[in-house]
């Protein structure tokens, strides 16, 4: 652990303290404002409690708050967490330790009677605790990119797409904290005693999880004795959600598959109603323009394309996208000219496809309209899935829904994408959108079916309007 790491996760405990008593003292002079007492029609707080007697609660009160935040995980050592990251976790201590104290209060009113009070106090102490964290983490940040100060240096194991990914990372995220120190393909303690002495390394990352168990034995050994943090890709299995149980006196490890059973599955579908019909209110302006200009552009075809994919156990279902091909080349027997459609979709496949896995991506797609190739990019031409959400074939986050002929290619263990409904957005894509190689996406979409809570989901719906900002590759 970096000195530098150190300090700076102590210093937030003053800094928090202050920021606490600050809001409190704010609160107060606030609240005794003729301006806000006229206003909410309050008498003076002063002539109940003098600013003395309120000062010396309000020391006596902020330690307690910084126990709720040390439960919350505010004072980890790492400053890698994003900024909302770091304020949703402000708001939901502050949140807490407000409970707890109005709890006390109702069962000792003499303690304090000015409900007002404490409820300015709490949104002060959020918006003070936000700030001061923001200063730190702004010196912090700005140490660690100018002058290397807290830095990782960190050694790459291994030969696969894990490896470039991470070192690509390091590069263009030199805020993250970690700097690469060199990359070797394997285990080899000498190599990596040349290296440390030469670069420096704290921290080993195994990414080729084919790696000998006899080579990553002596490598994790060579990190416990040096004081090395050792870190590894895990494999599939290893990713997996285990609970440990006992059964007639023997121990059971059982793999866990996803918390959407129950009340998640309940509580997923409950979120997908109401926000696709807010959606669909929302988008719906943008919706019509989309139809007209497709129907001026191609006349002869609908303007919502169903497109044939496989959802929810292997059950086959019509995703709803708006058209943004030519109508003679669309792949639906609905459309006159299929069997030709089909043959010209092959020989793209065959000359443009640049993907070289169970998916197909034809690069530079002629059959597209021009409002098409615009929809597509900037992925406008999904919003008719929300009836999809609506109405149960679809959710608004989980794995890409695929079609049937790439169903077939699936290995045995990548139909577990198939256990829970697609979504219109997800992990992979976020994550890269449809540059991913599908091995890769079907990791990202294995850990939202295992990891999936309600604040995942909406976190991965804010994170797309991000994404979508960025222009598609490969298109």
């Amino acid at each position: 652990m970096k000195r530098s790491e150190l300090f700076f996760s102590a210093f937030r405990v003053p800094v928090d303290y202050a920021m606490i008593v600050l809001a409190a003292v704010f609160a107060f002079l606030i609240r005794d404002l003729p301006e806000t007492r006229a206003l909410f029609e309050l008498g003076r707080i002063g002539k109940v409690f003098s600013f003395d007697q309120y000062l010396k609660i309000a020391l006596l009160v902020a330690p307690f708050f910084l126990v709720i935040y040390a439960f919350e995980g505010l004072y980890d050592i790492r400053s890698t967490r994003r900024f909302w990251q770091e304020a949703r976790k402000v708001l939901s201590a502050t949140t807490l330790s407000l409970v707890v104290l109005i709890i006390a209060i109702f069962l000792r009113r003499e303690w304090f009677s000015s409900r007002f009070i404490i409820l300015l106090a709490w949104g002060l102490s959020v918006i003070l605790v936000i700030f001061g964290r923001s200063l730190i983490h702004a010196l912090q940040r700005f140490l660690l990119v100018s002058r290397g100060i807290g830095v990782h240096r960190v050694l790459l194991v291994g030969r696969n797409s894990a490896v470039k990914r991470l070192a690509e990372t390091f590069s263009k995220k030199p805020w993250l904290g970690y700097r690469l120190s060199e990359v070797v393909t394997t285990g080899s303690i000498r190599e990596i005693k040349e290296i440390r002495a030469k670069k420096g390394i704290d921290e080993i990352i195994v990414c080729d999880p084919s790696l000998p168990d006899e080579e990553q034995t002596k490598l994790l050994d060579f990190c416990q004795v040096n004081n090395i943090a050792y870190k590894y890709v895990p494999t599939t299995l290893q990713t997996s959600r285990f609970s440990v149980r006992m059964f007639e006196g023997e121990p059971f490890i059982e793999a866990e598959h996803t918390p959407l059973d129950g009340w998640g599955k309940i509580l997923k579908r409950g979120f997908d109603i109401v926000a696709s019909i807010l959606l669909l209110i929302i988008f719906s302006p943008i919706m019509a323009v989309i139809a007209a200009l497709i129907k001026i552009e191609d006349p002869t075809g609908p303007v919502i394309y169903k497109n044939r994919r496989i959802g929810e156990n292997g059950a086959p279902f019509f995703v709803y996208k708006f058209r943004y091909m030519k109508w003679k080349y669309c792949i639906t027997k609905e459309n006159p000219d299929f069997e030709s459609a089909m043959r010209y979709e092959q020989e793209l496949i065959t000359q443009r496809n640049v993907r070289d896995d169970v998916l197909y991506k034809i690069k530079d797609d002629p059959r597209k309209m021009r409002i098409g190739s615009f929809i597509e990019r900037s992925s406008l031409d999904e919003l008719p899935q929300f009836f999809n959400a609506l109405f149960g074939s679809m959710s608004l986050v989980g794995p890409r829904p695929h079609q049937e002929r790439e169903v077939e290619k699936y290995k045995e263990y990548h139909r577990r994408l198939l256990t829970i409904k697609p979504g219109i957005t997800g992990m992979a894509q976020v994550s890269g959108r449809s540059d991913l190689r599908f091995e890769d996406e079907y990791k990202l979409d294995v850990f939202y079916i295992e990891n999936w809570s309600l604040i995942l989901d909406i976190a991965l719906c804010l994170k797309t309007l991000r994404v979508l900002a960025r222009r598609r590759k490969n298109v």
